[in-house]
């Protein structure tokens, strides 16, 4: 059985609000899986930084806001 990869683009756009928690605010309504393991990229097409699992997710006034919290880092920037 093949696994599905979810890749979450931050677009440098993550603030981060605790030691490996974060926000990340995207527009539109969006979609993520919750306590699977993400992949974490600042770009589309860019390496990867690392792998998180969202804790949260809160859909307002057309903006999808995910809470992750940061479970493995690939390098420091």
């Amino acid at each position: 059985m093949s696994s599905i990869l979810f890749i979450l683009v931050t677009q440098g756009k993550e603030v981060r609000t605790e030691d490996n928690l974060f926000q990340l605010q995207k527009e539109g309504y969006r979609l993520y899986p919750m306590h699977t393991p993400v992949e974490i990229r600042t770009m589309e097409g860019s390496h990867s930084r690392g792998f998180a699992l969202i804790e949260k997710i809160l859909w307002h006034e057309e903006k999808t806001t995910i809470y992750y919290k940061l479970i493995s880092l690939n390098s420091t920037n």
